[in-house]
């Protein structure tokens, strides 16, 4: 995978940018992996793609320590064949309503000052957050990429409920396509949105298909057989799942950061059980050798209206790398096929059924169905749906799937 620094022999100058895409992402690239990183991975197989982080400060790297690299090297820098990476520089604060405006102002002039310099014509701009990025760039077609719901999370990010709201508002008023992840954050947006489709998370299968040939990870000390969780320890989880499943006495590996202020009590508690592991937030190369040591993989989100507009990533990398999956009951559970997933409605069912994928040897041919529908879902397929709206802004452009073709996004309204 392309890293953080710039390619070398690799020059912005280099290469044609007609049909740009631009992605202004809600997360740095040097980040977790998270949708608009793989999209822009994708895409740029596809199309030029100028991937946009989050406005920095130089006091950024203080807080999050992970994004020092995206401080080294030039602001604007190719990070492979097709894909370049720019990083806007603000002033210290922005999470503050005043300066909030100031670091938009900024990200929009670095992209136009951006677009500019690369010569580029831009067939979309995609925004994947509510930040005010729109019109910092004369694009074809606009998107506003909705990978979560933004107000149902306002608690979870700190933010006033009401003003998010109210940007939501604005962007799904001033986009011309919505890309929405779930068909209930579809249905919410389109009483609002002009266009919204829904185009689910994808899978990068390739990275998770040949798990049991890498070598396990050394950093895992539990016993065999293990349950594990990979993804963010948050207000998102039911801490009382996991607890569950330590009581039972499974081995318990979690892997990912951890939010500082989440239940520090239970947390501080369950990792205190010699039969529970954290290993932290790991790089995303890292997660196949990790994968390796798990048996079964849990989605132990709680049922609030957050999740139920989510589309969780990593079941879908649990079923790539074909592994059995414990699962709470959403919405985002309920469209894999069944069999493929084992959907618990109560703490109870989550507990047993984990301890009954743990006890049960490994099935070659479930485990390949399972991999089979992670390839069906994977991100060249997302990416091509990306592909459908931005050559239908184009004319004399033609998507390497139409959009009216079965897998396609289908407008909502």
């Amino acid at each position: 995978m392309r890293g953080a620094q710039p390619a070398p022999g690799l020059s912005v100058k280099g290469q044609n940018w007609d049909g740009l895409v631009v992605i202004a992402s809600g997360t740095s690239w040097d980040d977790t992996w998270l949708s608009e990183k793989h999209l822009a991975l994708h895409l740029s197989r596809h199309v030029p793609v100028l991937f946009v982080d989050p406005p920095m400060s130089v006091l950024t790297p203080l807080r999050k320590p992970l994004l020092r690299e995206s401080m080294r090297g030039p602001r604007l820098r190719m990070l492979g064949s097709n894909l370049a990476r720019l990083t806007p520089m603000t002033v210290p604060g922005i999470s503050r309503p005043g300066l909030r405006s100031v670091g938009e102002w900024l990200t929009r002039r670095a992209i136009a000052r951006a677009v500019s310099r690369m010569g580029a014509s831009v067939d979309g701009l995609v925004v994947a957050s509510l930040d005010d990025v729109f019109g910092a760039c004369d694009a074809r077609v606009t998107v506003l990429y909705g990978t979560d719901d933004w107000v149902a999370g306002a608690e979870l990010m700190g933010i006033s409920s009401g003003w998010l709201r109210r940007r939501e508002r604005l962007r799904l008023e001033n986009a011309d396509v919505v890309v929405a992840v779930s068909q209930e954050l579809a249905q919410r947006w389109s009483q609002t949105a002009a266009t919204v489709v829904v185009i689910p998370n994808g899978c990068d299968t390739g990275h998770f298909a040949r798990v049991d040939e890498v070598d396990a990870s050394s950093a895992v000390t539990l016993p065999d057989p293990i349950a594990g969780f990979i993804g963010h320890l948050s207000e998102r989880i039911d801490i009382g799942l996991l607890e569950g499943v330590a009581a039972a006495g499974c081995s318990l590996l979690l892997v990912g950061p951890r939010q500082l202020t989440f239940d520090l009590d239970r947390m501080t508690a369950l990792l205190a059980h010699e039969n529970v592991q954290w290993v932290g937030a790991q790089p995303f190369s890292d997660l196949p050798a990790l994968m390796r040591r798990i048996h079964v993989g849990l989605t132990p989100y709680t049922d609030s209206d957050f999740n139920r507009g989510s589309d969780p990533l990593k079941t879908l990398e649990y079923l790539a790398a074909g592994r059995p999956v414990v699962v709470t009951d959403l919405p985002s559970s309920r469209r894999i096929p069944a069999g493929l997933v084992n959907v618990c409605t109560t703490p109870e069912e989550f507990t047993e059924t984990t301890l009954r994928l743990l006890s049960q040897a490994p099935d070659a041919a479930l485990a390949e169905e399972r991999r089979a529908y992670a390839r069906s879902q994977n991100w060249e397929a997302r990416t091509l749906d990306f592909v459908a709206i931005f050559s239908a802004a184009r004319p004399g452009r033609h998507a390497a799937r139409a959009a009216g073709d079965p897998g396609s996004p289908a407008p909502t309204r």
